[in-house]
């Protein structure tokens, strides 16, 4: 089965409400998303969001990897699924001058790839969770139900008592605090997280690039007692060679997240002893297989993994995010399915937002097993280019 055409859309979708962390402040989301039609009809879609502060990327960058790719060169005729996930798995971008990280492009990649595995796995009758079972078949499990954990960002004082009860209320087993924003106090926020949020609660930090050692030891000391899980990503990326000393120096352990971004990431991290975790979001990562390489890899050498996410994803990699979780094993947490309560478009048919205490059924069908309305697409779309076909 050969490729009729392949067509990517620039979007930007309005945020239902302002997202803050460290690094970053986001009322909408800038996204990329790929449509690949097959000689047959048969329609795949895929997501990547792009973003300059964790792969290098703008939207104007991924967009333009994507013309420049050998689409034509790449992409021919498979035979079955096995066939396919070969295929797929070669697919490369071309390569950015002076970036040895080999990151750059992993949104495009994203979503050009989980366009590709949504249509062929439609054409063939397979699920992308069943990839793991054929690729690491050491990670692969069948969940019927995964469960999902909350985000806090940038709450404080009495809003972030309120939320962490009603978050408690609402059955969640695990929590992420944003820490290292400007004018926010981490320890007393930390405090008012366990209080509210209660004794049995799991809470992690993410500081997003923003502490340095000094602080980071400061705070780890004050909450030491606190039952912290982990704290992620805490000194900026130039600075990971830090992390083996503050490790050691404070006991807590640490997950890297724009520090791992590809697999050169990943070897850098444990030549380094940098982590003690990984966080894999697809679309930072290059996809759904470079994930999957990565989870591997981390098994391999006794690192755990979480599945993050971005903020503002769509239906398409909230379903691919699914499907990782509801396949891959031993994910320590999972972040994602915030559809109906953070974008205002969602573009698909299904609601797959979390339900009580985080928990989402597994995904069945071919493909992605969601489908996109093409209406919705439209609305939020800014370009639309035909790259193939």
């Amino acid at each position: 089965m050969r490729i009729r055409s392949v067509v990517m859309f620039c979007v930007r979708i309005p945020l239902r409400r302002e997202i803050r962390h460290a690094s970053h402040v986001r009322l909408h989301t800038d996204s990329l998303i790929v449509r690949v039609t097959l000689a047959n009809g048969m329609v795949g879609y895929g997501e990547g969001l792009p973003r300059d502060y964790v792969t290098g990327e703008t939207l104007d960058v991924s967009s333009e990897l994507l013309r420049k790719t050998d689409l034509k060169g790449q992409l021919g005729k498979v035979s079955d699924w096995d066939d396919a996930l070969q295929m797929i798995g070669r697919l490369k971008l071309p390569e950015v001058p002076g970036d040895d990280r080999k990151c750059v492009g992993n949104a495009a990649r994203c979503a050009l790839e989980i366009a590709l595995l949504d249509a062929y796995g439609q054409h063939f009758g397979q699920s992308l969770g069943s990839i793991a079972a054929k690729l690491a078949p050491e990670l692969a499990q069948n969940q019927s139900e995964v469960r999902y954990s909350m985000v806090i960002t940038s709450s404080s004082g009495w809003k972030l008592a309120v939320k962490s009860f009603g978050y408690r209320l609402y059955g969640f087993r695990q929590a992420k605090l944003k820490v290292g924003i400007e004018g926010k106090d981490d320890v007393s926020r930390v405090a008012t997280l366990r209080h509210f949020g209660g004794g049995q609660l799991g809470i992690r930090l993410d500081a997003n690039e923003a502490w340095t050692p000094e602080v980071g030891r400061e705070v780890l000391g004050k909450t030491r007692t606190m039952g912290i899980q982990w704290v992620e990503q805490p000194f900026p990326h130039e600075n990971c060679n830090d992390l083996f000393n503050f490790r050691r120096e404070t006991g807590a352990a640490v997950m890297l997240d724009e520090s791992l971004c590809s697999m050169v990431d990943a070897k850098r991290a444990v030549a380094g002893g940098w982590c003690d975790l990984f966080n894999l979001r697809l679309s930072k990562c290059g996809g759904f297989l470079p994930t999957l390489a990565l989870a591997r890899f981390a098994h391999q050498n006794g690192l755990s993994c979480q599945l993050g996410c971005q903020v503002g994803e769509t239906a398409i990699l909230s379903a691919a995010g699914r499907l990782f979780a509801q396949s891959v094993s031993g994910l320590k947490a999972l972040e994602g399915s915030y559809d109906r309560h953070l974008v205002t478009e969602s573009l698909g048919k299904m609601d797959l937002t979390f339900g009580w205490g985080g928990k989402a059924p597994a995904l069945t069908g071919a493909g992605l097993g969601v489908d996109i309305r093409p209406d919705a697409l439209a609305r939020v779309t800014q370009l639309e280019e035909t790259i193939l076909g």
